[in-house]
């Protein structure tokens, strides 16, 4: 059965609602309370609970119509594993053909996904007030911040720490700062990448190196973390 015959035979009962229900609409604005209450930035490193993450979308921009497609987010406390989480998001057109190659997803698979509002919301419950790390996390703010104010109307105020930054500060001397370039330098096989779960299990695994590095050097919190970009950018 290809697409448009499957997309026939579930255009009678699809739901096409865009803001999230409103216990996920609560939720939502109490975790926002709680963020605010929420300080880790005097936290030792080596025992802060982060959620690290990665999003597979169809594009670069949210606010042109470009869309989440999966999330992956891995619990860590220091440089321990706790927990993952992975999720499809519902997308019904078909994908752009190199997102398709590039991600190994399949549109009759995020047709039968949860829709982003359930999606996102069931990350966020993961995440809790816990702060969110990303490589390169603009690309996760620019998407979480839309995402945010369409489905919960609510802003994105998690705290979002990107290891590039810290790759930074560790190594001034080394120009690369792509995910898989940063995991070879580190000597961290590289397995998964773009998928959403397998990026951000790299991610935790640059996360846990960088937290060792950044002790070694006397940057112990993320406090000491911000003030050591202030001098360097």
């Amino acid at each position: 059965m290809g697409f448009n015959d499957f997309m026939k035979n579930l255009s009678g009962n699809r739901f096409t609602g865009l803001q999230g229900g409103r216990h996920d609409i609560a939720f939502m604005r109490s975790l926002q309370r709680d963020l605010k209450t929420k300080e880790a930035t005097s936290v030792p490193l080596d025992k802060l609970q982060v959620v690290v993450f990665d999003l597979e979308t169809t594009g670069f921009h949210p606010d042109k119509g470009d869309q989440i497609l999966s999330i992956g987010a891995v619990k860590v406390c220091g440089r321990h594993v706790e927990d993952e989480f992975y999720s499809l998001v519902r997308f019904t057109e078909p994908l752009p053909p190199l997102v398709k190659e590039l991600t190994g997803l399949e549109e009759l698979e995020l047709i039968k996904a949860p829709e982003p509002a359930e999606a996102l919301a069931q990350f966020f419950k993961f995440a809790g007030a816990s702060p969110l790390v990303a490589h390169h996390a603009s690309h996760e703010k620019a998407f979480m911040t839309y995402a945010s104010r369409k489905y919960f109307r609510t802003p994105f105020s998690h705290r979002l720490i990107d290891t590039s930054f810290m790759y930074r500060i560790a190594e001034p001397d080394n120009p690369y700062v792509r995910l898989e370039d940063c995991c070879e330098h580190n000597q961290i096989p590289i397995t998964g990448r773009h998928h959403a779960l397998g990026d951000a299990r790299l991610t935790a695994a640059l996360w846990a190196v960088y937290i060792e590095k950044l002790q070694e050097m006397g940057i112990t919190t993320l406090s000491q973390v911000y003030e050591r970009l202030a001098v360097i950018r």
